[in-house]
């Protein structure tokens, strides 16, 4: 009679190879819930369940593998900021308000950790310093651009850009909730004012 074989033997010969791309998705999310240390070939192979062969067959090394994360990192970065700053023609300050609604909020958790691991990797790495900058760079431009179409000069604009990142991501390392009765209310006295330059009352 046939023995069965093992579950674990079972389950790894059913289980579809990992490619290029599924190696990257696992090392953000290894990233996003470890840091820079999940993201050793050990650790990540562990994780997906494979041996290090499999990913010596799609990557040179682990650098490779790193660049790959930061690449998509700042790709995805920079395509959604262009995303945000696209707005309605002839409505920047609508869409500055907006902006700054999207990036003050907490609602993609899973984000911010990716932001705080690649930040904290960056302290430690010129090339994660590089891609972060390259980065950020990008979103003050683009905020800038926008101050600068509802008609503030170029120096007003560069201030309020930095402003308005300084809030946002500020704001998104806070627990604040119970900070006030009506927080909705509060930070879109603070949208306003950084967008409009008016003083909240």
């Amino acid at each position: 009679m046939e023995k069965t074989p093992p579950k674990s033997r079972a389950s790894a010969a059913n289980r579809p190879p990992l490619d290029r791309k599924a190696w990257i998705q696992a090392a953000t999310d290894a990233l996003a819930e470890e840091g820079l240390a999940g993201l050793r070939v050990e650790v990540l192979a562990k994780r997906c369940g494979v041996t290090k062969g499999s990913f010596y067959w799609h990557f040179r090394d682990r650098q490779e593998l790193l660049d790959e994360v930061l690449n998509l990192w700042k790709e995805g970065r920079i395509r959604d900021v262009s995303k945000q700053a696209r707005g309605e023609p002839g409505k920047p300050l609508e869409q500055l308000v907006r902006v700054i609604d999207v990036y003050s909020s907490s609602r993609n958790r899973r984000g911010i950790q990716i932001e705080l691991a690649v930040r904290d990797w960056a302290r430690r790495d010129p090339k994660a310093a590089k891609v972060v900058e390259e980065v950020d760079q990008w979103r003050l431009k683009s905020a800038k651009d926008l101050f600068i179409a509802s008609g503030m000069g170029a120096q007003e604009a560069a201030s309020r850009s930095l402003l308005l990142y300084a809030y946002s991501f500020g704001l998104s390392l806070m627990i604040y909730e119970h900070f006030d009765g009506d927080v909705g209310a509060l930070r879109a006295q603070i949208a306003d004012f950084i967008a409009r330059g008016t003083t909240p009352g």
